[in-house]
């Protein structure tokens, strides 16, 4: 990996490379944390399709289950489609 020290392309050293590593990992964990918890909200403001006095349809359980897949998208957490 390099950086540009005055316009010149410098190899980083290994401390910058784990701190660069270190930092990637943060933001994945965090957007992954993030994302959970807008599906997480999502799902449960369906939950009451689910109530056992009503009867959910075909597309709404469709809809709840895509949502619980969310992390399942090979893009995940980067590239994710979020149900309609």
């Amino acid at each position: 990996m390099y950086k540009s020290l005055d316009g010149v392309l410098v190899e980083l050293t290994a401390e910058e490379i784990a701190e660069h590593e270190l930092n990637a990992v943060d933001y994945t964990t965090s957007l992954s944390e993030s994302i959970r918890n807008r599906r997480d909200a999502l799902i449960a403001s369906t939950d009451w399709w689910v109530m056992p006095d009503r009867t959910a349809t075909a597309e709404q359980l469709a809809y709840r289950q895509a949502l619980r897949d969310i992390t399942a998208q090979a893009g995940f957490p980067t590239d994710i489609t979020w149900p309609t």
